[in-house]
């Protein structure tokens, strides 16, 4: 898609009118502004409601909403009317307007026909004269494009997803893109003692990897470390889940795409951060090889953990992924982000990821970010009262406590014994944020979640 910025209205080119319902378009008897309605005021001019005075991601929302209900009928050339709205306002616009035409249909051989719109198009924007748009529209559309190949990474089977794939994924985005990356093959692992990780790939026939990724840009004064769970496919190990829901464990991954997606993102944008992305991936399978219900397992950092629970899986290799990233790179900051807990889900439903962090000015941060965003955060306690849900017997501590109560949180206490008590660690536990059912899909599917949130915290932290 080409997107221009324009001063004057193109003849005989559709044009979207955008109305809050503050505001008083012609004909108002018959068209009320309402979020999401449209009303055909000519045959070239298309009005949208707005609502009452939407925050910026509700603008994006609406427009995704337009040109995805719409996204096989749209003329090649499109305008749309922007002027007296800022430009933070139209990037918003333009971030749905592409996110609109996203196709989930990655394997079917028969596809249903997309507008050429989408892709070989020309979308104008008609702003104001000295109108500063011009950086927020690139920047949304390179954000919109990531989320694709984000959401596509998320919605695509086990069959064609393993951990060699993320890490072909990022060996390709690191070379388009100038930054580094570095894949730790098995052999390595075991070198290096990432006896969780292992542990929890004994059942798989496919390889576990850690990818390290590294943007370093010219001029920086922040390192921030990102880690992501990066499981492929989840059966539950041993403690298998159940079967009904268990192929959307496709997605269990949805915290590495986000780390991939943020670095392959603010290395386009030239952040002036230094990002270290660790993802430790595997599957999690079940063989006569497979780790047991009650084993004890090493760790990277050394410490010894008892297995309860298989299925408590992602806490273990990010156990490794967190002591690797601060061992390695001191970071300034960490971040992990997993699809970790159904406690999340029960807890928060699928408005909102949990937030755990001890320090409150990171959580601020961060929650100012989801707020931009709409990628919400809600935070909750990581208090020391909840360490002896971690307590064992005969390892240093227990992966899983085995009640019904508090889980995301007592997952997070086991992920923080892992920090190093590093001052400003922040868990995000993304379970309902990442995989949903939402309106662009038949089904349950990736939404891409983490990478917008995660470029709005790093661009203040740069600035």
């Amino acid at each position: 898609m080409q997107i221009e910025i324009i001063q004057e209205p193109i003849e005989d080119v559709l044009i979207v009118r955008p109305f809050e319902q503050s505001t008083e378009p012609a004909n108002q008897e018959m068209f009320k502004a309402e979020k999401g309605e449209m009303w055909w005021y000519s045959s070239k001019e298309l009005w949208l409601g707005l609502g009452k005075t939407p925050k910026l991601p509700a603008v994006t929302k609406i427009f995704r909403s337009l040109f995805f209900k719409r996204k096989d009928r749209w003329p090649a050339h499109i305008t749309l009317d922007a002027r007296g709205r800022g430009a933070d306002w139209i990037g918003y616009a333009v971030n749905g307007i592409v996110l609109g035409g996203y196709d989930l249909q990655l394997y079917k051989t028969e596809p249903k026909v997309v507008s050429a719109f989408f892709k070989s198009g020309t979308l104008s924007i008609l702003a104001d004269e000295g109108s500063d748009a011009e950086q927020s529209v690139d920047n949304a559309l390179k954000t919109a494009l990531v989320q694709i190949r984000i959401m596509d990474l998320m919605n695509a089977p086990s069959n064609h997803k393993k951990p060699a794939t993320l890490a072909e994924w990022a060996r390709k985005s690191g070379a388009e893109h100038g930054y580094a990356v570095e894949i730790l093959e098995k052999a390595a692992l075991e070198e290096q003692g990432m006896h969780a990780l292992l542990a929890v790939n004994q059942g798989s026939d496919e390889p576990p990897v850690m990818i390290v990724s590294e943007y370093k840009p010219a001029h920086y004064t922040q390192t921030v470390a990102l880690v992501g769970k990066g499981v492929t496919f989840d059966t539950g190990g041993i403690s298998i889940k159940p079967s009904a829901n268990m192929h959307l464990m496709k997605s269990d991954m949805g915290g590495a795409a986000a780390v991939l997606g943020t670095i392959e993102l603010a290395a386009q944008l030239k952040l002036p951060v230094r990002i270290i992305g660790v993802i430790p991936s595997t599957e999690n399978s079940v063989d006569g090889s497979a780790m047991k219900p009650g084993d004890v397992i090493g760790s990277y950092a050394g410490k010894t953990i008892e297995v309860i629970d298989t299925d408590a899986e992602g806490r273990l290799i990010l156990a490794d992924g967190l002591h690797y990233a601060v061992k390695n790179y001191q970071p300034d900051v960490l971040i992990d982000l997993a699809t970790l807990t159904g406690s999340v889900i029960q807890t928060l439903g699928y408005e909102a990821a949990g937030l755990f962090t001890p320090n409150d000015h990171l959580a601020a941060e961060l929650i100012q970010a989801a707020d931009e965003t709409g990628e919400r955060l809600w935070r909750l306690p990581v208090w020391d009262e909840y360490k002896e849900e971690i307590s064992s017997d005969i390892a240093d501590l227990k992966n899983y406590h085995g009640k019904p109560l508090a889980g995301a949180i007592v997952a997070a206490k086991f992920l923080e014994v892992f920090t190093a008590e590093h001052p400003a660690w922040a868990h995000l536990d993304i379970a309902g944020m990442a995989f949903g059912d939402t309106e662009f899909a038949p089904g349950r599917a990736g939404t891409a979640y983490g990478v917008k949130l995660l470029i709005a915290y790093l661009s203040k932290l740069a600035g």
